[in-house]
């Protein structure tokens, strides 16, 4: 019996990476895993598809629903969380994984790439949240949990990458909204990665192996995630850093979840360069909203 036995999740973009991690990591602690992402079928260089993440969560010993959508597409999100509610009997926790990222400046960004970035980031976001608000209202344990960064203001973050920085910080702005619109009703709160983490992105869009190796693997996230979704709905508000969520719960060896043990960890985007080291963190496990400083 784990933390979420019984419990049912919606996840979008859990076919591969991060958004697996999460999945397999909720199975393990007896959760419903319905997955919402677009690829169906194998990818020539993406591995994982839905069926494959199912697979693996039922592998973990959960129960798990391939669902094909893109979450630009209201009809699909609206089919899909349909099918999710009526096969396992609601939604308890709703996932905000999927993401589209390009690190490029103004003139580089055309209006394709920066229409896809926000329809995926903030967009899908508010329209997966808000398709399945109903399912959640009725929980008792209801959790929103998205995958996006602290609002830190240095403008280190925005000038390299504007579109991509606007996107990213409207996940984050909704869901800290979300945690006031429906205080003691739904826990709401983000979660970001301290290194870069060891996904299909890392490898084929920011820096390939070398920087895979410098990278810790996406099972801390899933870590970290279900760590937070077991708490109960007065934890909300929180942007959430993984290794500070899991020092809080105990965990002291993080060099298990680097892809080169023992070696030099690459800090990711958006990382607020005052966080403390867990050992260092007396359980402080983020940010809390509304008060988040403006860094550097």
């Amino acid at each position: 019996m784990g933390a979420l036995t019984g419990r049912t999740m919606f996840i979008s973009g859990g076919s591969r990476g991060i958004g697996e991690a999460i999945a397999v990591e909720a199975a393990r602690q007896g959760a419903n895993v319905a997955i919402a992402a677009k690829t169906a079928e194998p990818h020539p260089k993406l591995p994982g598809t839905i069926h494959t993440a199912v697979a693996a969560v039922e592998a973990a010993g959960g129960k798990g629903l391939a669902l094909t959508c893109d979450i630009r597409d209201e009809t699909q999100v609206a089919e899909a969380v349909e099918k999710a509610a009526t096969h396992f009997g609601g939604i308890d926790i709703c996932v905000n994984n999927a993401s589209a990222i390009q690190l490029t400046g103004t003139a580089a960004t055309d209006l394709k790439r920066y229409d896809l970035m926000t329809g995926i980031n903030s967009r899908g976001t508010f329209l997966v949240t808000r398709t399945c608000l109903p399912h959640l209202l009725k929980s008792d344990h209801a959790h929103i949990l998205t995958l996006s960064p602290p609002l830190d203001f240095n403008p280190a973050w925005f000038r390299n990458h504007p579109a991509y920085s606007l996107a990213k910080y409207g996940m984050t702005m909704l869901t800290l909204a979300w945690a006031a619109e429906f205080e003691g009703k739904i826990s709401a709160n983000c979660l970001w990665p301290r290194t870069t983490i060891d996904t299909a992105a890392v490898r084929n869009l920011l820096g390939g192996s070398a920087m895979a190796s410098q990278s810790r693997t996406p099972a801390i996230m899933g870590e970290a995630a279900t760590a937070i979704l077991a708490k109960g709905r007065d934890f909300t508000g929180w942007c959430c850093l993984d290794d500070l969520v899991l020092a809080a719960d105990g965990v002291t060896d993080f060099d298990r979840f680097a892809v080169t043990p023992g070696g030099k960890l690459q800090l990711d985007f958006f990382f607020p360069h005052d966080a403390p080291a867990p050992a260092e963190a007396g359980g402080v496990v983020g940010w809390r909203a509304p008060t988040l400083p403006a860094r550097g």
